[in-house]
Formats: C-alpha cells, sequence, structure tokens
C-alpha cells in the first residue's frame, strides 16, 4: 500500500470518528425525574361539602333578588357529576383550610419577604433534589435551570434563578409559560441547550400552585385543578451515567391560537380598576369546544411526531399523557391505536392529583416508567391552553 493511501485511509477514520463523536455528543437522554407532592389532599366528598354550603349561603342571602329576577340561583353539585366528568377522584393543595372555608374558598399562603425562600422554589427545589438523586448527579453537573409552568408566582426576577441559586447551580436559568404544555416545551428547549454546547445537562422544573388561579366557586370548574412539581434532568448522552435513561428520539411542539381557555390576570390589571376582582381574572374554559378542538389535535401531533421518528405506532410501549381529563385522554388514545388504551399503556394519575397544568404528563412518566424494558418506546404529550401541545418519543435505554 503506497504511503497517499495509507493516509487517505487514515484521514477517512478520523473523519468516521469525528462523525460518530458529533453524533453521539448530539444524543440527548432524560436521566432522572423528581416529584414534590403537598401533605394536603381534597376528596370530590369534602369539595362538594364545602360547595354546596357555599351555594346554600349565597341563595339564602340573594333570596328576594333570586325571587325577582335580578340574580340567578346557584345550582349545587354532585361526586357522580365531577367523576363522570372529568375522572377526577381527590386533588393535592398548598393549602386545605382556607379552599374549603365557604367564606373564603382560596387557599391561605402568607407573603414571605424577600429574603425567604418562595414557595413555588421550595417546591422546585425538593423536586429537583429527588431528580438529581435519581439522575446520579448534584449541582455541579448542571447547567441551567429552566422553570416551565404555567402558574408563576410573579414577574421578576425568574423563578428559575431564585431555583439556580438555591441548589448552588452556576451557569444561567429563565422561565417559561406555556401553560400546560410548559414541561414538554422546557424539554424542547433543554434539548435545544444541550445540542448547542450551550449546557451539558439542563434541570427543568415545574411548580405549579393551580389552586391560586382556579375559581372555587364556579360549579364546572372548581373541581378540576391540583397542586404538585415535577423536576426533570435533560442531559448529553455521552456523559449520563444514570440507571433511568431514556434517549429522546422525537420532539414536536405546536400552537394554535384560541380562547376557550384563557386566564386574564395580570399587571395591567390595576390600569383599568374596573376589572379588578372579575372572574375573567381566574381560570375559565369552554369545555366542550376544548374537548372538540384538542382531542384530534394531540391525537395527529403524537401520531406524526411517532412517525417522523421511524417507529410504528404498535411499537410504542406507553403513553403519558397530559393529566387534564380522564375521557380527553381515552379519546385521544382512541383515535391513535384505534381501539381503546389499556391502563398500562396509557396511565393515569388524575384520579387522585387532579389537573396539575405542566407537571400531569410528567408526573405519570415519573411514576410509570421502572417496568419498561431497554428498548421500549414511549411518548410523554401535553397539551392545554394556547392552544399548545408538546410531544416527546423517548426510548428506554438499558
Amino acid at each position: 500500500m503506497c504511503k497517499i493511501e495509507r493516509l487517505r485511509r487514515a484521514f477517512l477514520r478520523l473523519l468516521q470518528n469525528d462523525i460518530t463523536r458529533k453524533q453521539e455528543m448530539s444524543k440527548v437522554v432524560i436521566s432522572g425525574t423528581g416529584l414534590y407532592t403537598p401533605s394536603q389532599s381534597i376528596s370530590n366528598e369534602e369539595l362538594i361539602a364545602s360547595f354546596n354550603a357555599y351555594v346554600q349561603q349565597h341563595n339564602a342571602q340573594n333570596a328576594a333578588a333570586i325571587a325577582s329576577g335580578e340574580v340567578v340561583a346557584l345550582e349545587e353539585s354532585s361526586v357522580a357529576f365531577i367523576e363522570k366528568a372529568s375522572g377526577i377522584k381527590s386533588r393535592f393543595v398548598m393549602n386545605k383550610e382556607g379552599v374549603l372555608d365557604i367564606n373564603r374558598m382560596v387557599p391561605h399562603l402568607p407573603e414571605r419577604s424577600d429574603e425567604e425562600p418562595s414557595i413555588m422554589c421550595e417546591m422546585a427545589v425538593a423536586a429537583a433534589t429527588q431528580a438529581l438523586e435519581r439522575a446520579g448527579r448534584t449541582a455541579a453537573d448542571i447547567d441551567a435551570v429552566i422553570c416551565a409552568a404555567s402558574n408563576m408566582q410573579r414577574g421578576y426576577p425568574a423563578m428559575a434563578v431564585e431555583i439556580q441559586n438555591a441548589l448552588g447551580i452556576d451557569g444561567y436559568g429563565y422561565d417559561i409559560n406555556v401553560a400546560c404544555s410548559s414541561a414538554t416545551f422546557g424539554i424542547q428547549a433543554a434539548v435545544t441547550a444541550i445540542q448547542s454546547g450551550q449546557a451539558r445537562a439542563v434541570l427543568v422544573v415545574n411548580p405549579e400552585i393551580t389552586s391560586g388561579h382556579l375559581n372555587w366557586r364556579d360549579r364546572d370548574s372548581h373541581f378540576i385543578f391540583g397542586d404538585a412539581c415535577t423536576a426533570i434532568i435533560v442531559e448529553r448522552a455521552d456523559l449520563a451515567t444514570s440507571k433511568h435513561q431514556f434517549e429522546i428520539v422525537g420532539l414536536k411542539l405546536k400552537t394554535q391560537f384560541s380562547n376557550n381557555i384563557r386566564n386574564n390576570f395580570g399587571f395591567l390589571n390595576r390600569a383599568d380598576e374596573s376589572g379588578i376582582g372579575k372572574p375573567d381574572k381566574l381560570f375559565r374554559q369552554q369545555g366542550r369546544k376544548v374537548f372538540k378542538d384538542v382531542c384530534p389535535m394531540a391525537a395527529a401531533v403524537i401520531t406524526s411526531t411517532v412517525q417522523a421518528a421511524d417507529i410504528a405506532i404498535p411499537d410504542v410501549k406507553r403513553y403519558w399523557l397530559h393529566q387534564a381529563n380522564l375521557n380527553m385522554n381515552l379519546l385521544i388514545a382512541r383515535m391513535i391505536l384505534g381501539r381503546d388504551a389499556s391502563p398500562e399503556e396509557s396511565p393515569t394519575i388524575l384520579d387522585t392529583y387532579a389537573n396539575t397544568s405542566s407537571a400531569g404528563s410528567i408526573i405519570a412518566f415519573h411514576k410509570y416508567q421502572d417496568d419498561l424494558e431497554a428498548g421500549n418506546i414511549g411518548v410523554i404529550c401535553s397539551f392545554g391552553a394556547g392552544y399548545s401541545i408538546g410531544c416527546v418519543v423517548v426510548k428506554k435505554l438499558g
């Protein structure tokens, strides 16, 4: 073999090794998850007892106005109605007493001084600590923090930067809000940061105190939400050492504007005092329209994302869907599979957690992943206000 040919082959080997190295560096995994669950829970029975007592009090206090037609009488609710409409049986909350007090019906969460950790920071640190342990990582291994949630405690400083500071993480942090899809959008942002070389590993946290934005006096929605916080470690595959790795093999985001889920609370409210305290400053939705619009959108996004990853739908072992409504999840799975999904294929946690906004699909993923075998494919999908949909296809590694 001549000298030129030997040099050519050596160059090709180096080039191939460089390509292989770059391919390995571009692979990204979820290496750990964590979950913070509040200590207090409200059952449907407790919630209905409080709500109906409020209705009775309201109707009694407004009896004359109701009789004259000036005020519409409120309608009582039932446990059967809640469970048929949503599949929810209970929900965790940061403060139970304030919610059930018929003269308040808002969680009681005292303000803290600026020198104290915020309540959302506390939740996030608890979930993140668990995720770091599961990933076999410390704060020194993380280069960025993304706080992805639909109910931020404040505008600034960013919640992510406070959480970053509390955990002792160097690097940077920022907040994103895409309502119930925030966690999956956060995963996309983490993947981009890693593949661009900005970070080796990213912590995505989803602290949701949904009890604060919920109208506990509204019959059609007072039962929907619960509080929780999840955390996800996303990192370069070639650096990961965790026993709980899922390679991210497909990812797609989609948004389409809709007013059917909306909350108008914000700092500009003080610029028009007439709107302060109005119902539109809390969560509101047109449920039937949301159901009709979102189910086919979510099913289409999931199907296209799986197929784009060169995976056949029958090869997907598990669907960790957004935990908003059991009937929605059953229909979405049916649209994808052409049949009803088994509880193992599409696990449910909303019966005990209710809708925890961006945390829902991650709670399901956190609780129902260890039984999967190496090579199994799963889909994490969240959907909600916006409309927004985030779909992440993952493969369990050995």
